[in-house]
């Protein structure tokens, strides 16, 4: 099996790579006690036991989860996996140097004060280890989605001992189906069977190529000409989403039924700093969600192949998310005449100044000329200030020098709730002085206590009402303008089988040939 891409991966250590493109390359390598689902799945978004024989035995005051593993389970060194591996492997996330990846573990486990890994601090004893196949965790707080944030990449077991210093940078132990087999820095990436993997104990990852090849730094419109063509080898290659250029070249029937488009997880929006006059204003803000033509900035972002107009702050392959929408117009086009009128109630009449951070990249800046233009219909004057992007989201994420407005986007750690989508945005506890994620900077206290409410929910399928019901309320607030959801456009081989994507992410684990003597 063939994979082409632009760019590397972030690290093979799954304590250290923590995006998109590398956790979709980790489903081969690594397993985790509970994994998501597989996207052939009735529902893509669950979380499923993996190495665990079930999800979590929590207790009852929600501070202690119990996982037991499954019997046989093995490195691909032929070492058995057991409840100390998964413990040290977990541990390794609260080394400065190591644990740079997903966050959340070292976030909910009570681990001691000063903990710093175990090659500095040794045995982390808030994670038990009773015996080999059971493993006890300790919470800060109770956590009803423990089970999400152990299917993190920072959830892989390792062999106690292993993986100190940068020694998993070039090479690591394998716990998937695929170990790697050779590693050419910024170029190439082969994996080979794991011998040690047992499919009865994975019902997640099919497997089916007997090997996989990523060869790594290939342009994306050469990615795109060769998928195109499909000559040779090529019927065999999956790669990344299609280059925006490349669409109107998928009009021919052949290509048409190849072309898969997925909706993502992923929101692009523009936040209203509700910290600055006059957007401190909730009609202010209310008046700039109705002059946004969603329209225009849709067909700036690629037209409607590569992105689908949002109304809501959930897009809806998150679960939880509803459909309504609390800003109306004519075909996504704006509401003018509502825009002036909120405004001339709140005071500016004759409008207002404001100053819109956007990325230097050309689709960031079409969409904020598209955002200019349809506010100036309103009589607001947006003055767009263009941002390296190279410095663009620590800029934004910096109170003291993002400015009125910023477009920029978001896409959930795990898409089986909004637990990892609304709050990051809206939770006025957590701005911070750099790498602050609420850019709105909406602090309401009624918002925050929502939050606390619903992640206490024991019932996720109630939480998950709960989520669409919150986010009608943070629209009515109006801390953002929800502008679209990316699409992704994905162009498989001829003889490639498996590529579904219901949220937008290819899953490797499903992936194979139509006709694997042609491979």
């Amino acid at each position: 099996m063939q994979v082409l891409q632009s760019t590397a991966f972030s690290y093979l250590d799954p304590s250290r790579g923590f995006d998109g493109g590398v956790n979709a390359f980790y489903r081969l390598l690594y397993r985790q006690l509970v994994t998501k689902a597989p996207n052939d799945a009735k529902d893509p978004n669950a979380m499923v036991p993996d190495l665990a024989e079930s999800l979590g035995k929590v207790s009852a005051d929600g501070l202690t989860w119990t996982y037991k593993l499954k019997a046989g389970i093995k490195f691909a060194n032929g070492a058995p996996i057991t409840s100390k591996d998964v413990k040290f492997g977990i541990s390794r996330s609260w080394d400065p140097e190591i644990g740079i990846g997903a966050p959340y573990l070292k976030q909910l486990i009570a681990a001691p004060k000063g903990y710093l890994g175990p090659y500095r601090s040794g045995e982390l004893r808030t994670i038990e280890t009773p015996d080999d196949r059971t493993i006890v965790f300790h919470l800060k707080a109770p956590f009803p989605e423990f089970d999400a944030a152990l299917s993190m990449p920072s959830g892989t077991p390792f062999p106690v001992g292993t993986g100190g210093g940068d020694s998993f940078i070039k090479n690591v132990i394998a716990s998937g189906p695929y170990d790697v087999e050779k590693t050419t820095p910024g170029s190439l990436i082969q994996l080979k069977r794991n011998p040690h993997w047992d499919a009865k104990s994975d019902t997640v990852r099919k497997a089916y190529p007997d090997a996989w090849r990523f060869t790594i730094g290939v342009d994306g419109a050469t990615i795109d000409e060769r998928l195109i063509a499909g000559q040779g080898a090529d019927i065999n290659v999956v790669a990344g989403s299609v280059q925006t250029a490349t669409v109107a070249r998928l009009q021919t029937p052949q290509l048409k039924a190849r072309t898969i488009k997925a909706p993502s997880t992923c929101l692009t929006y523009m936040s209203l700093n509700t910290t600055k006059k006059p957007l401190d204003n909730v009609k202010v803000r209310q008046a700039v969600n109705y002059a946004v033509d969603k329209g225009s900035v849709l067909n700036a972002s690629g037209g409607r192949q590569f992105a689908t107009v949002s109304d809501t702050i959930l897009p809806s392959a998150v679960s939880g998310h509803v459909d309504y929408d609390p800003y109306p117009s004519a075909n996504h086009a704006g509401d003018t005449s509502k825009a002036k009128q909120l405004l001339t109630g709140a005071g500016f009449p004759n409008g207002f100044t404001m100053t819109l951070d956007v990325r230097a990249k050309e689709v960031d800046q079409r969409q904020g000329e598209a955002i200019q233009q349809a506010l100036k219909r309103a009589g607001i004057k947006v003055r767009l200030n263009v941002i390296d992007a190279s410095t663009f989201y620590e800029t934004i994420g910096t109170p003291s020098q993002q400015h009125d407005a910023a477009i920029t986007g978001w896409c959930p750690d795990w898409a089986s709730s909004a637990s990892t989508f609304l709050p990051p945005l809206f939770d006025g506890r957590h701005v911070t002085a750099k790498g602050n994620q609420n850019l709105a900077q909406l602090d309401d206290h009624a918002v925050n206590a929502e939050f606390d409410r619903i992640s206490a929910m024991t019932d996720l399928s109630a939480a998950n009402k709960a989520w669409g019901e919150l986010d009608k309320k943070i629209m009515a607030l109006a801390p953002v303008v929800p502008l679209n959801v990316a699409n992704r456009i994905y162009l498989p081989g001829t003889n490639v089988a498996g590529v579904i994507a219901p949220s937008g992410d290819l899953d490797y684990g499903i992936i194979g040939l139509k006709d694997p003597a042609k491979g």
